[in-house]
């Protein structure tokens, strides 16, 4: 926590918020593709 205070007040809050976003899209669209993936397998049963 004592890293991320210097790290706001030198990038900016709105950066900060966008990095936090984009990294749990991330996390999300990792599951996305892996169903995508599945799917053929899903359509064949």
């Amino acid at each position: 926590m004592e890293q991320i205070i210097p790290f706001i007040s030198d990038v900016g809050f709105p950066i900060v918020v966008t990095l936090y976003l984009l990294h749990r899209i991330e996390a999300k669209l990792d599951k996305v593709v892996l169903s995508i993936q599945d799917l053929p397998d899903r359509l064949k049963e």
